[in-house]
Parts: structure tokens; C-alpha cells; sequence
């Protein structure tokens, strides 16, 4: 964690900024450790500060290291000012793209210093991950895929996309997983062309193609997968949209690697769809970071042309949604080396029928 505060004091300096307040729970728990849900950091230059209420001390005093931890006796931001003074910070740096327009007001309204809005540089730091969030990251896709394995047994005829995704959930926390990365998208038959279809009251049928996209949270990190399977024949037009996107999501993986911006990788799977004749049923990006929260930086899209780093954790999932018919979405979590990738989500991506 000490590591972490320092590589975000550089950034501060870049951005002229004296110290900064750190709100987001999950910048204060990549900072910090903490899991309690009352507290702030206040990170300057040279002191760091953990202000939170009588509940949490102990918690804190467990999971903090490297931080001087304040329990605050009137209201925080009275603390935080007492800080600030006694730090002689004359530009504070805020999560303006977290911080409401209320707590905002009462800062202005009792803060000498300017206030500077900086979101984005502890979001950035968790953009490379190290060698321990990694594997937190792979046990949580190693539940996932365990997860997809108990569907495949007790999925059938009969059962609404509510039953399986309520039966999927609880699996994974009977794995470990502390809860969901989203709410679980169980889409069959035709509404398998909702890219985002959450699990509905429809009864799945023979014949359907489903979608599952979902994912759990294991120890603050969460993992990210879509695979698309039938029951019964789904029909020629599904199959052949299956392997088309089989084949985009694979050519991802191929070249996907550290150096590589993230609109090239987008391109790369949404050429292929669009030479197949199905550009404009692929409306998605590409694919997207996650780690502690599911989507996170870098993007793989259109819009990002920086390049991928070594120790990124990126999604590839390429779609093809047909209203009124179906549609097929093949998604993986993996890691960005300096060289190549590694595919984390290890479930079987062929088409599978039931």
C-alpha cells in the first residue's frame, strides 16, 4: 500500500496538487486496505491520513498500514480542515467524478485552499495490476468458470432465466465469492439479442441459444464472462453467427499484448464482424478493464488509442445481436503481457448444444 501512496504522490505533483482527498470506496480500498464503508484519506506530499468514526478504529487499526488514522469526534470534514491547516495545503485535489454536489458545497463553503478536481489518478495506478491482484483476479474467474460448469448440469427446459441465474449466484458464493459483478444476464431465445438482457420470467425452451454473461467478486475483485450455448438446435443462421464471433474474439486474443492500443484491438474483431456482413449488429465496444470495479480502464474500443500495459486486465468480448431472432456474445477475461496475453476464464468457448 506504502508503494501505492507513493506512486500517487508523483501524480499529484504532475497535476500541482498539494494533497488529496480520496472518497471512492474502491480507490480507498486500493489505497488502504479498508472495507468499511465510513471513512476518507487525505494523502499530501508527506503525511498520510485515514479520517473515519468510532465503528471503524479497530478495522481500521487492523487493515490500515503506513497511514495515520484519525477518528474524527464532530462531523469528518471539520477533521479533514483541522488537517489541511496543519499541512498547509493550499490546492486540494477531489474525486469530482465521485464527490456529490452536496459534500462539494459544504467543502467549498468551510475550505480555504482551492479545490482542484483530479478524478482519475488512482484509477489510473489500478489500471496495472501487480502480481497479487492477478491471482485474487483468477480465483475470481476460476469461480466463474466452476460457476458456467453447474449451469451446463442443471440448466433445462422448463426453468425461467431467473431460476438459473438465482441458482448460478448462489453457486458462486458457496465457492467463496463474497457476491456478483452485476446483476447476471440469463437471455434465451430471441432475447438473446439484448446485449444487456438481465434475467427475466421467460421459460427457456427447446431449441433456445442463451446468453450468459456474468461474474463474481472474490476478495474486492471481480471476474467478467459471457458464454452462449443452446438447448437443441438453435438453427443454421445462430450457428454460423456463433462461429463468426468465435472466430472475432479469438483473432482478439491473437495479437492482444502490451504495446497494442486498445481502438487497434477494437478494430480487429469489429473488421472481421463487418467483412462477415454483420458490422452494424456489433454495437459494443470490445472489450474493457476490470479489477476491483467491472469496468474499469483501459478501454478496448474505438475511442482509446493508448497503448496497453503490462499488467492490465482486460475483457474481449465481441457480440452479434439479430432482433427478433437471437444473438451470440463470447467473452474472456485475460492479462496483458509484454508479450502476448493469458487468458484467465478457462470455460470451453465451442458451441456447445445441450
Amino acid at each position: 500500500m506504502i508503494k501505492r501512496i507513493e506512486k500517487l504522490r508523483a501524480l499529484m505533483e504532475k497535476a500541482i496538487i498539494d494533497a488529496y482527498l480520496v472518497t471512492s470506496p474502491a480507490n480507498l480500498r486500493y489505497l488502504t486496505n479498508f472495507t468499511g464503508t465510513a471513512g476518507m484519506a487525505l494523502i499530501t506530499l508527506e503525511q498520510a491520513f485515514f479520517i473515519t468514526d468510532f465503528r471503524y478504529i479497530e478495522q481500521a487499526s487492523e487493515q490500515i498500514q503506513g497511514m495515520t488514522i484519525i477518528q474524527h469526534q464532530g462531523d469528518i470534514v471539520s477533521e479533514i480542515l483541522k488537517l489541511m491547516e496543519s499541512e498547509s495545503v493550499n490546492v486540494l485535489g477531489f474525486e469530482d467524478a465521485v464527490m456529490t454536489y452536496a459534500d462539494y458545497s459544504i467543502f467549498e463553503e468551510v475550505i480555504d485552499a482551492e479545490l482542484a478536481p483530479a478524478s482519475g489518478l488512482i484509477e489510473k495506478l489500478r489500471e496495472q495490476k501487480d502480481d497479487g491482484e492477478i491471482a485474487i483476479i483468477e480465483k475470481a474467474c476460476a469461480i466463474a468458470d466452476e460457476g458456467f460448469d453447474h449451469v451446463l448440469k442443471m440448466i433445462r427446459p422448463g426453468m425461467t432465466e431467473i431460476e438459473v441465474a438465482n441458482q448460478l449466484d448462489f453457486y458462486m458464493r458457496s465457492l467463496g465469492a463474497s457476491g456478483t459483478s452485476f446483476e447476471t444476464i440469463v437471455a434465451s431465445g430471441a432475447r438473446s439479442a439484448l446485449p444487456h438482457g438481465v434475467a427475466s420470467e421467460k421459460m427457456i425452451e427447446q431449441g433456445d441459444l442463451i446468453t450468459l454473461d456474468f461474474g463474481c467478486v472474490y476478495q474486492g475483485y471481480v471476474s467478467d464472462i459471457t458464454r452462449t450455448f443452446a438447448i437443441g438446435d438453435p438453427g443454421q443462421q445462430l450457428k454460423d453467427i456463433y462461429q463468426i464471433v468465435l472466430e472475432a474474439q479469438k483473432k482478439v486474443l491473437e495479437v492482444a499484448q502490451a504495446g497494442v492500443t486498445g481502438s487497434q484491438l477494437d478494430a480487429v474483431a469489429r473488421d472481421f464482424i463487418s467483412e462477415a456482413g454483420y458490422g452494424e449488429a456489433f454495437g459494443h465496444s470490445t472489450g474493457h478493464g476490470i479489477g476491483m470495479e467491472i469496468h474499469e480502464g483501459p478501454n478496448i474500443s474505438r475511442s482509446n488509442d493508448e497503448p496497453l500495459m503490462e499488467g492490465n486486465v482486460i475483457t474481449d468480448e465481441p457480440g452479434i445481436y439479430l432482433p427478433g431472432l437471437g444473438g451470440v456474445r463470447i467473452e474472456d477475461d485475460l492479462v496483458i503481457l509484454a508479450e502476448g496475453n493469458r487468458i484467465l476464464t478457462q470455460s470451453p468457448k465451442e458451441l456447445i448444444i445441450l
